[in-house]
């Protein structure tokens, strides 16, 4: 099995994809891109049995819902409700509440931070595959999942905060060494030093490590009662298993 993870920014600058194969009891390392322009990514999610991609997969009903009403006239504020509340399901999706619930983590939003470039983007990818003849299901049962590195590393007991950007080198580095720690059977071999230095890379890493995961059936997935909404917003799908179970499993 191949499996590709995605830390998909707005531009290529920031973006990075990481390439797993998995044989029996081991994983290694095939390939790291940074800097990752679109055909790049189209091309390894076209290759790949499973992509995770660390970008929201859409956006909230209730606020597309709310901009729809607004450029057609006015919208209606709920009565004696605070406006941070009624905000929240403009701002947040049900699986990032979800998230939340279950991690303590909350999601950036995409509809009120800047990761909503990232995902107007990553509309165009979704598009773009299923022009090829990839199947696209934002729930995640199709060629993408939509993966989250810091919430994997906490469910895995790894460090998951304070390695981002330049300045904290060191941290990403002590991530590296506990990953490798945690998972002796995962070969990162010379692409190693990219991951030391490039948290973007170490972070699509995390997420084609997830969409193994995904690909096992080790994740959640979205409740009857949600998985309409999941359709249309996206699903983020957190690992429900130790982290030695991606080769002991399958």
């Amino acid at each position: 099995m191949l499996t590709v993870g995605v830390d998909l920014a707005a531009e290529a600058a920031r973006t990075a994809v990481a390439w797993l194969g998995w044989e029996e009891g081991r994983a290694r390392l095939t390939g790291v891109a940074v800097r990752a322009d679109d055909d790049q990514v189209v091309r390894a999610v076209t290759g790949a049995a499973k992509a995770g991609f660390d970008c929201p997969l859409g956006w909230p009903d209730r606020f597309v819902d709310f901009v729809s009403a607004h450029r057609a006239g006015h919208v209606r504020v709920p009565e004696g409700v605070a406006g941070r509340v009624w905000r929240r399901d403009l701002a947040l999706r049900v699986t990032d509440q979800v998230v939340h619930e279950q991690t303590g983590l909350t999601p950036l939003s995409v509809s009120a931070d800047r990761i909503g470039h990232a995902t107007m983007r990553c509309a165009g990818l979704l598009a773009e595959l299923a022009l090829r003849g990839r199947t696209v299901d934002r729930r995640g049962g199709g060629a993408v999942v939509e993966v989250y590195p810091a919430a994997a590393l906490k469910r895995w007991g790894l460090p998951y905060r304070g390695y981002k950007r330049a300045a904290n080198l060191a941290a990403l580095g002590r991530l590296v060494d506990r990953l490798l720690e945690a998972a002796p059977w995962l070969d990162l071999g010379e692409h190693e030093r990219v991951c030391r230095a490039s948290d973007d890379a170490t972070d699509a890493v995390v997420c084609a490590l997830a969409a193994r995961a995904a690909a096992l059936g080790m994740v959640t997935a979205p409740p009857e009662d949600q998985a309409g909404v999941a359709a249309t917003e996206g699903w983020i799908a957190l690992p429900t298993a130790p982290l030695d179970r991606l080769v002991t499993a399958g």
